[in-house]
């Protein structure tokens, strides 16, 4: 029955966690549904995360490489008119929020926030917004064109994310939009952005396991786990950008705000 449920979870996280829906919110939800019997919710939720970051990194493994190659060109002198740099000194300032806020207040969001009510609450407000900016944004800019200011406010909205319900891609992609990206452009660097937090925060977690508590079979749990939704990821990936190209997040916009008041008669029903 564990790897029927870790099956479903993994599929859910890979569908999720692309997708503007917030992933940590369909997983608190599960977690109090199911009551997956493993180490700890958290710590198999991040197992699934590092699944998704390790599809990102080889969807876009040429993007990766390009700028890789030119954060090390950096020592060799700052040059902002060249694209990749610019876009590698985006990406790092970026990625300062979501490092703060996750050696301060990780502890205080898995303990205060990490319930029903706070997920139907930021699943509707996110899904009111997402049709908002859907209805009055200017979507006309590529993300190599976002300047510091702009990329530190997409970095401090990736920040949030760390409230479940928020949704990582879902808050990076609107803000991106609000400063009128394209929605694919938006969702690139949104993408982009994740991998380094995702893979610190579950390399962190992956380190505090006391592995000697850990069974053999809740080992190849978490490794089936992260398999699975890596292959998903992937494909998600693929074709959630491909969305993008002619198609608006609205149904998504819809989709939270019906899930978060599901969720929410669920927490007064409790």
């Amino acid at each position: 029955m564990v790897i029927v449920y870790a099956t479903f979870f993994a599929i859910i996280q890979a569908i999720t966690e692309f997708w503007p829906v917030s992933s940590s919110g369909h997983l608190v939800l599960l977690h109090e549904v199911l009551q997956l019997q493993l180490v700890d919710d958290l710590t198999f939720d991040v197992a699934l995360h590092l699944g998704t970051a390790l599809s990102l990194i080889w969807y876009f493994w040429p993007e990766i490489k390009k700028y890789v190659g030119a954060f090390f060109s950096l020592f060799k002198g700052i040059n902002l008119g060249r694209e990749e740099q610019k876009t590698v000194l985006n990406l790092m300032i970026a990625t300062v929020p979501a490092v703060l806020a996750g050696v301060f207040l990780e502890n205080i969001i898995e303990i205060f926030l990490r319930n029903l009510l706070t997920v139907s609450i930021t699943l509707v407000v996110g899904g009111v917004i997402i049709l908002l900016v859907e209805k009055y944004g200017k979507q006309r800019r590529d993300y190599e064109n976002l300047s510091l200011p702009e990329s530190l406010l997409v970095g401090c909205a990736q920040a949030l994310a760390l409230i479940p319900g928020v949704s990582r891609s879902g808050s990076t992609i609107i803000t991106g939009m609000l400063l009128k990206l394209k929605r694919q452009e938006a969702a690139k660097f949104s993408f982009l952005l994740s991998i380094p937090v995702v893979l610190g925060a579950g390399a962190k977690k992956i380190l505090d396991i006391s592995w000697n508590l850990v069974s053999v079979k809740e080992i190849y749990v978490f490794g089936y786990s992260i398999l699975l939704t890596f292959v998903i990821g992937y494909f998600i990936i693929k074709y959630f950008l491909r969305f993008l190209q002619n198609r608006s997040l609205s149904i998504f916009g819809w989709y939270r705000i019906v899930l978060g008041l599901i969720v929410l008669g669920l927490y007064l029903l409790s």
